[in-house]
């Protein structure tokens, strides 16, 4: 059977992209959040602040490195995969992905050191502004990233020639259609991530009942970022979808399942494409609800996928499920902001054992959605690689044979496998001793002999004559 590079190169880059991806997202929204906490501890002294941000940068510190780890080798892939397509961007992205470099990593790496070992070797507002400096940085290489990789959904300012492109305005290149939406898009993705994760995690800390008033705070502040956040991004996502129509109409088709224009398009809850006929099978859908989201009328007309010849056509299966699991994820992510403010009322929200586990589980539910947003942007401008200008295979380095893309694949996998593990490895020793100032002995001596059980919440806390916190315990001792 003779190897497919093209089909293997895409797979390749896929794959590096997705596994990069998930680590970004979460350290620009972590990073702005350890920016809160430092503020926090420089204009109170509270020392719960100080550990709080303290325990955030060591984890910020694994993840930020893991990201870096798995992200630069997808620059070297547009030399070794994807030459032409190197050749004929670079007016563009060469410029681009070097101020990316040198605005934000240089920025971040500067005062990442400053942020993990200068606690007590600088000034407090020294070290508060490294912690502004590391956020700012993230959001900087965001902008660059979203910025190139926008251009590519929707070009502008550039043009054409002889297979290369030159740029004739900087200006409507960088800013860009899509890169609006796209970049506040995922800046509101950033910070759903960094709040589930931390929500879950300081969740994860009241159920085994440790250092359980930080860990309530946290708490607390997560949810009303939680809460405002995520309807917003369900807003954004609507502006978004929008523009996608304006520029990427197929896309759109393909995200709903409409394979005819037409209108009084139903929003289509369940259906499995069958792309070959051009139609669905086994469709459930709410009549003319599609139209109307997209068109904001009711006999709207919606794109259909058969508008372009069949080799123009993206996998329809893939971004139909992919937009129906980020969706359903938001949905979700919505659903527990309103329930943590429901829960607020007589400090539920902290004791009640269900919310709690809920929590905890829907820490990873933030980066299925972006993924799942990924695959739908990247797999549903496809057969282009610079939408309406180069396909894939035009971009493809000419001299590159199946055998040489899958040999690579398969390094990048087991690489990135061993990266991912020794990451986790850490990052879960780090958790595991979490805020504690104890030794890791002494918290082996602790440790419970055996697994905790949601039985153990809600909990009261017992408080001292000063206020402070002490024993935890759960209500039902009894063990019913």
């Amino acid at each position: 059977m003779e190897l497919d590079p093209l089909i293997l190169s895409r797979i390749q880059f896929a794959f590096v992209v997705s596994f990069h991806a998930i680590f970004p997202v979460f350290t620009i929204g972590l990073a702005s959040y350890i920016a809160v906490l430092e503020g926090l501890a420089f204009k109170t002294e509270n020392p719960l602040w100080v550990k709080l941000s303290a325990f955030w940068t060591k984890v910020f510190a694994v993840v930020f490195g893991m990201g870096v780890v798995s992200g630069i080798v997808m620059s070297f892939q547009f030399g070794t995969n994807w030459s032409n397509f190197a050749q004929a961007s670079a007016n563009f992205l060469g410029p681009i992905l070097s101020y990316e470099v040198v605005t934000a990593f240089f920025l971040e790496a500067a005062f990442l050191g400053v942020l993990l070992f200068g606690r007590d070797k600088v000034p407090a507002g020294v070290h508060l502004f490294a912690a502004i400096m590391v956020a700012l940085g993230t959001f900087i290489s965001s902008f660059w990233i979203l910025s190139a990789n926008s251009w590519m959904q929707t070009p502008a300012g550039t043009e054409l020639r002889d297979g290369v492109f030159y740029v004739t305005s900087w200006s409507e290149a960088i800013f860009n259609p899509s890169f609006p939406y796209r970049f506040a898009h995922m800046a509101l993705a950033s910070f759903l991530t960094g709040g589930f994760v931390v929500a879950g995690v300081s969740a994860w800390y009241l159920l085994l009942g440790r250092e359980v008033e930080a860990n309530k705070k946290a708490l607390s502040m997560c949810l009303w970022l939680l809460l405002f956040i995520a309807p917003a991004q369900a807003v954004l996502g609507d502006f978004h979808g929008l523009n996608t129509l304006e520029h990427q109409p197929t896309k759109v088709a393909a995200m709903e399942g409409n394979w005819e224009t037409s209108r009084n398009v139903p929003l289509l809850l369940f259906a499995i494409p069958d792309q070959e006929n051009q139609r669905n099978l086994y469709e459930i859908g709410i009549p003319s609800l599609a139209s109307f989201i997209l068109t904001h009328e009711r006999d709207g007309e919606v794109p259909g996928v058969s508008a372009v010849p069949v080799d123009e056509q993206p996998p329809v299966a893939i971004v139909f499920w992919s937009f129906r699991v980020m969706v359903g994820i938001g949905l979700l992510m919505i659903a527990f902001a309103v329930t943590g403010l429901v829960l607020r009322a007589g400090g539920r929200y902290w004791r009640t054992g269900w919310f709690l586990q809920g929590m905890r589980f829907m820490s990873i539910a933030p980066f299925f959605a972006v993924l799942t947003g990924w695959f739908v942007t990247e797999v549903g401008r496809a057969p282009w690689l610079v939408y309406g200008q180069m396909t894939q295979a035009e971009a493809l380095t000419p001299s590159l044979t199946g055998g040489m893309a899958l040999f690579t694949l398969i390094g990048y996998i087991v690489v990135y496998a061993l990266v991912f593990s020794a990451g986790v490895y850490y990052l879960m020793r780090v958790l595991y001793v979490g805020l504690e100032d104890r030794d890791e002995d002494e918290h082996e001596a602790e440790r419970p002999k055996r697994p905790f059980s949601a039985a153990h919440v809600p909990f009261e806390i017992e408080h001292e004559s000063g206020g402070t916190v002490g024993t935890a315990k759960p209500v039902n001792e009894g063990g019913h």
